[in-house]
């Protein structure tokens, strides 16, 4: 999933798809484990949007509205000040 379509939902629908690609990640490592995983390649993609959608919460928690590029830019003022 990219960032732009995950920055267009909101707290509620994060969190959410959260918890589902978390449902999704246990039911696929369970899989593996028992030998009857079929795309392991899931694994790997799951927990990236995972830690994408953590991201955003966080950068929006934080204020962050613009994400990386405000994150550089308030670092870049403060070396500055």
């Amino acid at each position: 999933m990219k960032p732009a379509e995950l920055r267009d939902k909101t707290d509620e629908e994060l969190r959410e798809l959260e918890g589902e690609l978390r449902d999704k990640l246990i039911k696929i490592q369970v899989a593996r484990a028992t030998q009857r995983a079929t795309d392991t390649a899931q694994l790997p993609r799951i927990k990236r949007d995972i830690a994408r959608i953590k991201t955003i919460l966080h950068e929006r928690t934080l204020g962050l509205a613009g994400g990386a590029g405000a994150a550089a830019a308030v670092v870049q003022e403060e070396t500055t000040a």
